[in-house]
């Protein structure tokens, strides 16, 4: 067995749920065999997901949690049974649909039905729970093993060339190994497969020939499963590790390019389906409001209220889900540590939150309490002095002030009459209620939050701009004979832009005493940005081997500029994307707003133009009201909320698309939302 870390609860709920696990094994023992290949699959999946349990004793776990909810259930389905067939809620006097000849069999069959059908509910009630209970417990390794999957495969190009840098850099296999399994902060999940490798070899006493098969067979990504496979051929062959790692290298950068590719067209499909889906919620109220006007149409004003209130976000949640399967973020945070207890922060972590290293020693002695104090206040004085720098490092924490102050000027306006207070006041001035519940929040809350967001992810984002082109100087000024230190000055002296003033400040760092190495991580930290960390921590690690690095740097050139080929042609196509979107939105609005001004506002005047008419053959038309079960105020405030639905969950999908962030899409919600509320005023 693997030496494996397991991402499940605390001692309390582990007792119990072994607790559980026991008292079920003699049923599991009794439901599957040795062979079962059910049983085998999850073991295998457990393996994966890095859970410590034993398959028996989870498969145990699950049939009792879902004997439990199965219970819990069965209880329900017969009180509900007996509620609605005991109690003559439903009639059940005709319930088989076919004649009994033989009285006494009638008889028994009505002493029975009611009891049988109440037993069913329940059956069907509990049939449902403990397949709810067992399956959700069953399905927790797997979901796990698939996201450790999907990060694997993101991360494995960059992972690649990290180790063939170290080759490069003059670092043997299992050197490189080593250093593979160190940097977990950068490579998250690959990390953590060479971590199993190496803690195999030092408290299990295996060579790693056979710890990196083992883990070959177990990892859950099949594209690092054969990276292992392949390396150990070359292990055992003793080939060139170095020509191997480069051609692998450019083999998964051409992987991602084409994977990119992929989740582009699919994302480009997706695109099509929205525009058709979004526009069934308006074909749909455009025939609920002419079926509304025939006389004895069964037609009813929930319907509308489910369509507009129910189906358009309905609509807009699934597609987000249905993104979000194929297009993911980023994976990591962007920050580095220098070992286990030598975490190394930047001056934007330490701050008003985090008061640095004083913190690991309050509460020892008084002397450091007072230093807390005193730190804390002059952090809160500086926070005052430029708040808007902190709200651009902290973008989230706007909300503590905007979100009360939403809620204080909705409440002033309810308490002094300003707004409508009930359903037929905001049916009486839609607009004005709808601005007042949903816009002013909107952009008290939703502004300042878009623009600190946009503040902070454009700051941090300037320094990796010309990445790419800085590495390449920088490995030309160290193929030159010039140190890392000096290759900083002289890129910072030749370069313009953030990233060549940060060169130039590690440089001036450096020479008042602070490490190369502890430099580099305070400048990563600085602005966590994934990418970055991963440059970073590649330099960092040859560094400590050598001062000429040149075939390192370019190695970390040549990925920084395959990952802004795949940016910019993630732009390019998902800008399309969006274009598609905000149309599909506008032509929503359009169609609309001609409903409402050109039929509804029509309809509303029927009465007066029908009765101006002598003509027989308008006769009926006249006496036949048509407008008599519209109601033109409750459709023109559901028109506008439609609109302004539609126009909110369009700006939030675009935002997803663009960047896989939802606050991204605030900016467009806001866009298009105002767009809907000039648009709908003017109508109005």
């Amino acid at each position: 067995m693997s030496l494996q870390t397991d991402d499940s609860g605390g001692t309390g709920v582990a007792s119990s749920s072994d607790t559980v696990g026991d008292t079920f094994y003699p049923l599991y023992d009794r439901l599957f065999s040795e062979d079962s290949e059910f049983v085998a699959d999850v073991e295998t999946k457990l393996n994966q997901a890095r859970m410590t349990d034993t398959v028996e004793l989870y498969l145990s776990r699950a049939l009792g949690i879902g004997f439990i909810s199965g219970l819990a259930l069965w209880l329900i389905g017969v009180l509900l049974g007996y509620g609605i067939f005991a109690t003559g809620l439903v009639q059940v006097d005709a319930i088989l649909g076919f004649p009994v000849g033989n009285e006494t069999l009638l008889e028994i069959i009505e002493m029975l039905r009611v009891p049988v059908l109440v037993l069913f509910t329940g059956l069907v009630f509990g049939s449902i729970g403990f397949a709810i209970g067992f399956g959700s417990l069953v399905a927790i390794p797997y979901s796990r093993a698939s996201a450790r999957k999907r990060e694997i495969n993101m991360l494995l190009t960059d992972s690649v060339s990290f180790m063939y840098a170290l080759s490069v850099g003059g670092l043997n296999q299992l050197e490189i190994i080593e250093a593979m399994a160190q940097a977990d902060d950068t490579y998250g999940e690959v990390s953590r497969e060479f971590q199993s490798i190496v803690k195999e070899t030092e408290y299990f006493d295996i060579d790693y020939r056979t710890a990196i098969r083992k883990q070959a067979l177990e990892t859950p990504s099949d594209e690092l499963s054969q990276f292992l496979t392949d390396m150990l051929s070359i292990v055992n062959s003793g080939g060139d590790m170095e020509s191997f790692l480069e051609d692998k290298k450019e083999k998964h950068m051409r992987t991602a390019k084409q994977e990119q590719e992929l989740t582009l067209e699919t994302l480009e499909l997706f695109g099509e389906m929205y525009m058709t889906l979004s526009l069934f919620p308006l074909l749909l109220i455009i025939i609920m409001v002419v079926m509304q006007m025939i006389p004895d149409a069964s037609v009813t004003n929930n319907m509308l209220y489910m369509t507009v209130y129910g189906l358009i976000p309905l609509i807009g949640v699934g597609f987000l889900v249905l993104v979000s399967t194929v297009k993911h973020d980023e994976p990591g945070d962007g920050y580095l540590s220098a070992g286990e207890a030598n975490r190394i922060q930047s001056a934007d972590e330490q701050g008003l939150l985090n008061l640095g290293l004083v913190e690991q020693f309050t509460g020892t002695y008084s002397v450091f309490d007072r230093i807390k104090n005193r730190e804390g206040t002059h952090e809160t004085i500086e926070v005052l002095k430029r708040p808007h720098i902190f709200f651009r490092d902290n973008p989230l924490y706007i909300l503590a002030l905007t979100v009360p102050t939403a809620l204080v000027v909705v409440a002033t306006a309810m308490v002094t009459g300003s707004a409508p207070t009930s359903v037929d006041g905001m049916m009486a001035n839609a607009v004005w209620g709808t601005f007042v519940y949903l816009y002013i929040p909107l952009y008290i809350i939703a502004v300042p939050l878009a623009i600190f967001r946009e503040w902070n992810v454009r700051h941090r984002n300037t320094v990796v701009n010309q990445l790419s082109e800085n590495l390449r100087k920088l490995a030309s000024a160290n193929d030159t004979g010039m140190t890392l230190l000096e290759s900083f000055k002289a890129v910072s002296d030749t370069t313009s832009g953030k990233l060549a003033r940060e060169f130039e400040m590690m440089h001036t760092k450096v020479n008042y005493g602070m490490s190369l190495k502890e430099t580099l991580i305070e400048f990563n930290n600085k602005y966590h940005i994934p990418r970055l960390a991963r440059t970073t921590r590649l330099i960092t690690e040859a560094q400590e081997a050598s001062n000429q690095i040149t075939d390192v740097l370019r190695t970390a050139a040549r990925a920084s500029e395959n990952h802004d080929d795949i940016e910019r042609e993630r732009k390019s196509r998902t800008r399309m994307q969006v274009v598609i979107i905000v149309m599909t939105f506008m032509t929503v609005l359009a169609v609309i707003a001609i409903l409402k001004t050109q039929f509804i506002d029509t309809m509303a005047g029927l009465d007066a133009g029908s009765g101006a008419s002598g003509s027989e053959a308008t006769g009926e038309l006249a006496e036949a009201d048509l407008s008599e079960n519209t109601d033109i105020e409750m459709l023109s405030m559901l028109f506008f909320h439609a609109v302004t639905l539609q126009a909110i969950i369009s700006g939030v999908i675009c935002g997803y698309i663009r960047d896989a962030d939802i606050l991204s899409g605030l900016k467009y919600s806001v866009v298009l939302a105002t767009i809907a509320l000039v648009g709908w005023t003017l109508v109005a």
